[in-house]
């Protein structure tokens, strides 16, 4: 295809993408309020005479509603947008190229979603930690806005955490990095995931951030062995294909 073609195709599955998105937003926007009580469920850990969502400006909850429709709606329409993004860039892969990709996505989004359900689990003990630093018969106001910012990033920071594992398997399939190398740097793995649990997590809540740095360690473990797996069934094909590992 000319230039000109790829840029009439790429307009073309663009504004597909953008109307899936646009039915999702609509769709989004009839379910936020369950969403939306479903993701104040970690406040229920508190006394309701301990902590109350508020809105501060008159068009506030107008605002949140949108936020939540525009996340919510880009998460509904994920398999429209997606597909129109492998739908572009499938016609110059290679028949391995697209085996590899469906097997990456087939991994990563399981392992997302495991990790928002380990971040709404972990929610509750983090809300209640942070609580507790007020002295006693205070009440938290927290800011609507704010609020639902902070659970949605939440979240996500973990959600793509557990997804890195998955890079590094990719990494190895692609040969930049042997399995000998991924388990050989497991201090420094269990470094990194100790310190994203602990910028994830309260400083206090000691339980929390033992409990996602454990997982994450065991889903890099799990990932290293798996390379070594796969570069010993590489060097029984190609022999002279597995050269010193990268470090």
């Amino acid at each position: 295809m000319s230039l000109g073609a790829h840029l009439i195709e790429f307009r073309k599955r663009l504004l597909i993408a953008a109307a899936g998105l646009l039915v999702g937003m609509i769709v989004a926007f009839i379910i936020t309020d369950p969403v939306m009580v479903f993701l104040t469920t970690p406040i229920s850990v508190l006394d309701s005479a301990e902590a109350q969502l508020m809105v501060t400006t008159v068009t506030g909850s107008f605002d949140l509603i949108m936020r939540m429709a525009m996340s919510i709606g880009l998460i509904i329409s994920a398999p429209v947008w997606l597909w129109q993004a492998w739908a572009f860039v499938m016609p110059g892969l290679t028949r391995r190229e697209i085996r590899y990709t469906v097997g990456f996505l087939a991994a990563a989004i399981p392992l997302f979603f495991a990790g928002a359900v380990t971040a709404v689990l972990l929610a509750p003990n983090v809300i209640r930690v942070m609580s507790s630093l007020l002295p006693e018969g205070t009440i938290n106001y927290f800011e609507a806005k704010q609020y639902y910012d902070f659970i949605l990033k939440f979240v996500l920071a973990i959600g793509v955490g557990f997804v890195i594992p998955v890079f590094l398997v990719a990494l190895n399939i692609a040969g930049v990095l042997t399995g000998r190398a991924i388990l050989k740097g497991w201090r420094a793995a269990v470094l990194v995931a100790t310190l994203f649990a602990a910028i994830t997590t309260p400083a206090m809540d000691a339980f929390s951030m033992l409990l996602l740095a454990g997982v994450l360690v065991v889903l890099y473990f799990a990932a290293a062995l798996l390379t070594v797996v796969l570069d010993k069934i590489k060097s029984r094909r190609d022999p002279l294909r597995l050269t010193e590992p990268l470090t």
